[in-house]
């Protein structure tokens, strides 16, 4: 589909300040509240070095989304930059992965909200705010974003800026509590725990690819996308750093056993604290799921355009220019995920998932410089691609080794059932054309 066409309808109207804000958003969700005690867990007062090494990998890694993106800037985000470079069935395969990551990941962060809410309410009351709390949470987010995509990235910016105050407040409040002899280190560690560490601090850092399925929507993306990226991704490894470091001196030992690691640093301090932490975890949710459904249904949406999906999904709405059925289709989905259950068990994989599309996005941008692609202006022309590209690939090739048997055959399934149905897809397309 040529440039000009591909996104007709839509408008350019977010900024480097509004895509950042959903980057961040998108990567700062519920797993930060826990992750510091399983990587305390994993690798004792290490864990640190887990959040450096991956945050060098994911540098890596955004260099190329970031080349990529500029060079086709197009909703969807990594799918139509990786369907330009590698053809049409790595496109659907990585477009697959995006959508599907997107609604699981989002089923769940709304049903860790609505446990939030309910566990908060008599328990005789429970089994109906749960549900409700679900519907409420999705259904209003997605009613603002059905006004165009300048209120969704509005309520992105706001509820940003929300969910950063507790974990700022964290940081800051909990630094004058810090106990130097808290940092004695691991006694010992096998290789497997320490790639369990990289694993989860990776899941922590992971996020960027869904916000950039709204690249389509981007004002100048040749510059504004290399930007939000960078401002996003040094922003928030600084933060998760400074609470990994804080809650290790302020528990010690502690911060393994912890099932609410943050809570219970602040709970060192100041009962007050800790009731305002876990009130800090509601926010986090909030602003993680405004940010979901600002840029997942763009999927969506990228699929219904180009024919991979019903074309319902890639209409837009006459009056606010957003792409309606597509944020109504994915917030159903995510509605009925949530109130089925938890898919907190699927970290991994999901964490995996998203190990192969950087794998594939670091490639497509390497191939898109080589045959200098840019279709909406200069491009960011980054002089190491090559570098950051081979630097990017190795590592998400090492953290797929890293998982289980189990984890990795589960990557395969879903690939190849993405392959399987691509090919069936194609080979029903002449027949249901036919009169």
């Amino acid at each position: 589909m040529k440039a000009a066409t591909r996104d007709a309808g839509l408008v350019r109207g977010l900024g480097t300040w509004g895509l950042a804000a959903s980057i961040v958003s998108m990567i700062i969700g519920a797993g930060i509240f826990a992750v510091p005690s399983l990587l305390a867990a994993a690798v004792g007062a290490y864990a640190p070095v887990a959040f450096l090494a991956c945050g060098v990998a994911m540098g890596a890694v955004a260099v190329c989304f970031a080349e990529g993106g500029s060079r086709v800037p197009t909703s969807g985000g990594a799918y139509g930059y990786i369907e330009a470079a590698l053809g049409p069935l790595p496109g659907y395969v990585c477009g697959t992965l995006l959508w599907v990551i997107g609604v699981l990941a989002s089923g769940g962060v709304a049903a860790a909200f609505a446990d939030v809410v309910a566990s908060a309410t008599p328990p005789r009351f429970a089994t109906f705010v749960r549900p409700f709390a679900i519907i409420a949470l999705v259904g209003t987010i997605a009613l603002l974003n059905l006004g165009g995509v300048r209120r969704g990235a509005q309520l992105v910016g706001v509820t940003t800026a929300i969910k950063l105050i507790p974990l700022v407040a964290f940081v800051l409040v909990g630094a004058t509590a810090v106990r130097g002899g808290n940092f004695a280190m691991h006694p010992a560690f096998s290789s497997v725990a320490a790639g369990r560490a990289f694993l989860l601090a990776m899941f922590a850092l992971t996020g960027m690819e869904g916000a950039l399925c709204a690249s389509g929507e981007v004002a100048q993306p040749a510059r504004t996308i290399p930007k939000a990226i960078a401002l996003a991704l040094v922003a928030v490894t600084l933060l998760y750093l400074a609470i990994q470091i804080v809650a290790q001196g302020i528990l010690g030992s502690a911060l393994a056993e912890s099932a609410s690691p943050l809570a219970d640093a602040m709970g060192r301090v100041s009962p007050a604290m800790r009731a305002f932490t876990l009130a800090g975890a509601g926010l986090v949710m909030l602003g993680w799921m405004g940010s979901a459904i600002l840029t997942c249904p763009r999927m969506l949406f990228a699929f219904g355009r180009d024919g991979l999906l019903p074309g319902v999904l890639g209409r837009v709405h006459p009056r606010t220019h957003a792409p309606h059925v597509a944020i109504l289709s994915f917030a159903a989905l995510v509605i009925a995920l949530a109130l089925a259950g938890s898919f907190g068990e699927l970290a991994v994989l999901a964490t995996l998932a998203t190990a192969a599309l950087y794998i594939a996005g670091c490639l497509a941008a390497w191939r898109l410089a080589r045959s200098n692609v840019a279709l909406a202006g200069t491009a960011l022309d980054f002089r190491w691609l090559g570098i950051a590209a081979t630097v990017g690939i190795a590592s998400m090739l090492a953290m797929i080794a890293l998982g289980s048997w189990m984890e990795i055959l589960g990557l395969l399934v879903l690939i190849g059932s993405s392959c399987a149905v691509y090919a069936l897809q194609r080979r029903l397309a002449p027949a249901s054309a036919a009169p």
